[in-house]
């Protein structure tokens, strides 16, 4: 009889699932796009239910694909958003929408946390940061400005473990989170002790009856339901383990498992991290960078988001070409945007869809640079350099603090592009590394499962093994040079000019 495994990613963008065997196969996969709804400027938000949905026709999806007898399926693990949450009632059922990291509705909360909570986090967290995007802000809001939502919601969750705990048929107080999730909130909590922080949230004004427990990422905390398990044809009572937060299975599934290796998680949300051994005071306290407890016992890592990198993407496709839903878009666009040189004949682009955090307040996205001349490839081409020049920012924080990143880790949809990788390795001035396989967190969710249920004796271990490279991408000397000078005058024009543009465009927008 076999072993397999489910396992299931709730991105920002699309859901994906797979179906797994013992030894890393990948039998089948399923994606289904997540519709994010932006009701007013500057806010996102999603249908918790769409995740499940999305799931439930995955899971049936890999089934038929692979003809797998139902039966010989292990146990489901999962991975989903860190900074995003949805409000449950006492029957699991939510009460408001899933506000992810692209929503900025709370920027009043951080500015009040920010002016008047003394920073306690950053001893016990490891993070100086207070942003709009993050879940103890969202909490407030909902707290604060949700109607209804102090009357009716009894824990919030995220994404994932909201999936997980439907599939398990949980009640909310059986709610929970893991510990890298929880990491996902960037306060509140205390990163020795990988638990909720009493301290942190008296001072936030967060009840702690609200907040779900923190397990292992590899703890079972339910079995298939029967009602859920007829919706996708499995057996009821498969263990179901906690999982743990997106950002922190890509990184393990890219191989960052030593200090000092960096990967870039080329998501919807860019996402640059560096594994170290404990948090760095003089990086904590650079702008934008946030430290995180990994999966792993013992693993730490700093990150750095751009919170529409690869959404920008989207956006271009969907809203500027009216591409919607056409997988041939990206790799066509790309196609073209190679005739175009380093540079993008002067065109610029800042990633800001929405928002930048508390150091540029009023951010937004911005082409600078057009011109008749300019088309749909120069366009492209400078979304591509202008991710790649937000992580240029980030890297000079890390080298400056004496680490010296020249080899760099791909991962996620992003590192399917192979001019995205060459451009970022000429911004970045050192060698980006493709692993084989491209499924990014999933792997590292089949690990978990796998471990849960004893089928594996080491998660890190397990990893080294399934983990392998397929290309190497070395910096191009002259346009290297290129984006060195590009790159210069694009932090001067950042550091002013554009400052006043994003405070013009804010007032205009309030008109």
């Amino acid at each position: 009889m076999g072993k397999y495994y489910i396992a299931f990613d709730c991105g920002t963008m699309g859901t994906k699932t797979a179906l797994y065997s013992i030894d890393s196969t990948r039998v089948a996969e399923a994606y289904r796009e997540n519709k994010i709804s932006y009701p007013r400027p500057g806010w996102a938000e999603m249908d918790a239910n769409c995740f499940v949905n999305n799931v439930r026709e995955g899971v049936r999806e890999c089934l038929a694909k692979s003809g797998v007898n139902p039966a010989e399926v292990r146990s489901i693990s999962a991975s989903g958003i860190i900074c995003g949450i949805v409000g449950i009632d006492e029957n699991w059922q939510p009460v408001t929408p899933f506000v992810p990291y692209l929503d900025n509705r709370a920027g009043g909360e951080a500015k009040w946390v920010r002016e008047n909570v003394e920073p306690v986090w950053v001893e016990e967290s490891g993070n100086a940061i207070v942003d709009e995007f993050m879940p103890p802000m969202i909490l407030r809001w909902f707290l604060n400005k949700y109607t209804g939502f102090r009357e009716n919601a009894v824990k919030v969750v995220n994404n994932g473990p909201f999936v997980l705990g439907t599939l398990a048929g949980l009640t909310a107080k059986e709610a929970f989170l893991d510990w890298a999730t929880m990491s996902g909130w960037l306060i509140g909590y205390d990163a020795k002790a990988r638990n909720w922080s009493g301290r942190q949230m008296k001072a936030l004004g967060i009840p702690m009856e609200i907040l779900p427990r923190i397990v292992r990422p590899w703890d079972i905390v339910g079995f298939l339901c029967p009602e859920e398990a007829e919706k996708m044809g499995l057996p009821s009572g498969i263990p179901i383990a906690a999982g743990a937060g997106d950002t922190m299975q890509s990184a393990l599934a890219s191989g960052l498992l030593e200090p000092g290796l960096a990967t870039d998680v080329a998501g919807t949300a860019s996402i640059f991290a560096v594994a170290v051994s404990e948090a760095d005071s003089r990086i904590t306290a650079a702008p934008g960078m946030m430290f995180a407890t990994g999966t792993l016992e013992d693993s730490y890592f700093y990150w750095s988001m751009i919170r529409a990198g690869g959404l920008s993407l989207r956006w271009f496709r969907d809203s500027v070409a009216n591409r919607a839903g056409d997988p041939m878009f990206y790799a066509e666009m790309d196609t073209l945007a190679a005739d175009v040189p380093a540079g993008s004949r002067g065109l610029l682009f800042y990633p800001y869809l929405q928002g930048a955090g508390p150091d540029m307040p009023g951010a937004c996205g911005v082409f600078a640079g057009l011109f008749g001349a300019s088309d749909r490839a120069a366009m492209w081409r400078s979304i591509l350099e202008a991710i790649a020049f937000e992580y240029a920012q980030m890297i000079k924080i890390y080298r400056e603090c004496g680490i010296p990143l020249n080899e760099i880790i791909g991962t996620e949809g992003g590192s399917k592009s192979p001019l995205w990788t060459q451009i970022k390795a000429d911004i970045l001035g050192g060698a980006y590394n493709i692993p084989t396989r491209s499924e990014g967190g999933l792997m590292a969710d089949v690990a978990v499962a796998a471990y849960a249920v004893g089928d594996i004796e080491d998660i890190g271990e397990t990893m080294r093994q399934w983990i392998t490279f397929r290309g190497r991408f070395e910096p191009d000397a002259k346009n290297a040079a290129v984006y060195r000078r590009v790159f210069e005058e694009r932090q001067r024009l950042l550091a002013g000019p554009m400052k006043e543009l994003f405070e013009g465009l804010g007032n205009i927008r309030n008109i």
